[in-house]
């Protein structure tokens, strides 16, 4: 009389509900992370160009005008200040050209009175903290 051996392995059946389980879990996951990646480069972007306020606001009290036409590259992107008139108000734009925030960027717009505000081209997908 001869012994049934017990199932080894797994059916195919087994196996294409777990390809199925990870395939659904990383269509969640995958947008979420990229929103996330982006969500750090915004943050960089924000800390670089927040920094700049300092000197931005030393010419302004040196020669009573926003420095104008000056760019500077950072770790992933470009600083560009503006002014589009011969007073204190003027921007401050970071870009982020490399990595998964490319084409977006940040905007510190500075009023003639001294007041910053900060604007996220990203606004509708992801909030930054200190720029709407």
């Amino acid at each position: 009389m001869k012994k049934r051996q017990g199932q080894k392995g797994f059916t195919l059946i087994e196996l294409m509900i777990v390809v199925a389980v990870i395939g659904v879990l990383s269509a969640i996951a995958i947008p979420q992370y990229q929103n996330y990646v982006k969500k750090g480069a915004l943050g960089a972007a924000l800390a670089s160009a927040s920094a700049l306020k300092t000197n931005v606001e030393d010419v302004i009290a040196t020669t009573g005008n926003f420095p104008a036409g000056t760019s500077a590259a950072f770790n992933i992107g470009t600083i560009e200040l503006d002014s589009t008139a011969s007073d204190a108000s003027g921007t401050i734009k970071a870009s982020i050209t490399k990595g998964a925030g490319n084409g977006s960027h940040i905007t510190l717009s500075r009023s003639d009175d001294g007041i910053w505000t900060c604007t996220n081209s990203e606004h509708s997908n992801i909030e930054i903290t200190g720029c709407s």
